[in-house]
């Protein structure tokens, strides 16, 4: 098993560090070059969206891991990576999201919470978390919610969270990923 991190910005050693510990080898994404080795899933780690973006764009890596994704390779997007999945980003899941929804640094909050098909004792770091304001289709799932905002969805081989389960000592959530191989 081999996942392919995506390392232009953001939280993503954390996220390659609860998948080694898993024992899955993981490499990081910076260009072009990098994506295109065999990769088994793909995580989007938390960071700031409209860079990340704007970086795929520059580097040529938009369209393929948009289509990558479209074909079914299992993704696990986190915070700006879950906006990154979007409608309006990369438009692979059926969800149309409200970016810094919990509003800036001080809105940071932790809890447990329940996520479907995982359990009921799931710990939730929020830091300038984005929620799902609507999903656009039945295939379309939402599995978490907070306060009555969605903050976790999946779509076929793609799993969307607003929190960063890469901060906490819980791996259900990479686990989960890594089952969709």
């Amino acid at each position: 098993m081999k996942v392919a991190v995506l390392a232009l910005q953001g939280a993503f050693i954390e996220h390659e560090q609860v998948l080694q510990r898993l024992g899955v080898e993981t490499f990081e994404v910076r260009q072009l070059r990098d994506w295109q080795q065999h990769k088994d899933a793909l995580v989007l780690p938390g960071g700031e969206s409209t860079v990340q973006m704007r970086l795929l764009k520059e580097l040529g890596l938009l369209e393929p891991i948009r289509q990558a994704i479209a074909d079914g390779l299992p993704v696990l997007g986190t915070c700006a990576g879950m906006i990154l999945l979007s409608q309006g980003y990369l438009g692979t899941m059926d969800i149309r999201v409200r970016r810094n929804a919990y509003g800036r640094q001080l809105g940071s909050f932790h809890t447990t919470g329940t996520v479907e098909g995982i359990g009921t004792d799931v710990p939730m770091t929020f830091i300038r978390a984005p929620y799902i304001e609507e999903v656009l289709s039945a295939d379309c799932q939402p599995i978490a919610q907070v306060d009555g905002h969605i903050v976790a969805a999946r779509q076929g081989n793609q799993i969307a969270t607003a929190f960063h389960p890469e901060l906490d000592n819980d791996t259900r959530l990479h686990q989960l990923l890594i089952s969709l191989q």
